[in-house]
C-alpha cells in the first residue's frame, strides 16, 4: 500500500526552494504539507503518476512574457489542457516566449517547479476555469520534485488570479 503524503514529506528533507514555499503556505494558513515526489514532477503526467491522481488534477504553472512591458504572465492550467495563447493574449496583451533565464529571474523558480505563489516579480495571472471541476489539485512547490495539495478555491484565493477560459479547443 502506498504511503500518505505526510509520511513521504516527513521522510525527505525539503530543498531550499521548497522550504521557502512551505513557509509561504504556512503564512497563508494553509494546512497541507509540501510533498517531495520520489521521481520528478516536472511534467503534469510525471506528477500525476507519482501522486496517483489524474493529469487534469495537476495545476501546472506556465510562464509567458508580455511583449509590451516584459511582465511575467502566469497561467495556472489543468494538466490535461494545452493553453491557448491567443485566448491569453486577448486578456493580457501580446505574448512572447519566456526562456529559462526569464522564468528564473521573474519567478525565483526553475522551470518544472514554478509555484503559483511567492514570485520574485508579481505576475499577471490567469487561472484555468477547468480546474474548478475538481475537488483537489496539486501544484508545484518551488522544485521539480515538490508539490502541495489544495482546492481550486484555495488556489484562487492564494493567487487572486482571474478565472478564465484558457484551454485550447474549449469554447471562447
Amino acid at each position: 500500500m502506498s504511503q500518505s503524503a505526510e509520511q513521504v514529506a516527513e521522510q525527505i528533507e525539503l530543498p531550499e526552494s521548497a522550504q521557502r514555499v512551505a513557509g509561504l503556505l504556512a503564512e497563508l494558513g494553509h494546512d497541507r504539507p509540501v510533498v517531495m515526489l520520489p521521481a520528478t514532477g516536472k511534467t503534469s503526467a510525471e506528477a500525476a503518476a507519482g501522486l496517483g491522481c489524474s493529469v487534469a488534477e495537476i495545476a501546472k504553472s506556465i510562464i509567458f512574457r508580455r511583449v509590451e512591458d516584459d511582465a511575467p504572465v502566469l497561467v495556472i492550467a489543468s494538466g490535461s489542457n494545452r493553453v491557448d495563447e491567443a485566448k491569453v493574449a486577448a486578456r493580457v496583451g501580446a505574448l512572447g516566449k519566456a526562456d529559462a533565464r526569464f522564468v528564473r529571474e521573474k519567478t525565483g523558480y526553475a522551470i518544472g517547479g514554478v509555484c503559483p505563489i511567492g514570485h520574485a516579480v508579481p505576475p499577471v495571472m490567469l487561472l484555468d476555469q477547468d480546474l474548478f471541476r475538481y475537488d483537489s489539485l496539486w501544484a508545484a512547490a518551488g522544485h521539480p520534485h515538490a508539490v502541495f495539495n489544495l482546492t481550486p478555491q484555495q488556489l484562487q484565493q492564494m493567487t487572486g488570479a482571474e478565472v478564465a477560459d484558457v484551454a485550447l479547443g474549449a469554447a471562447a
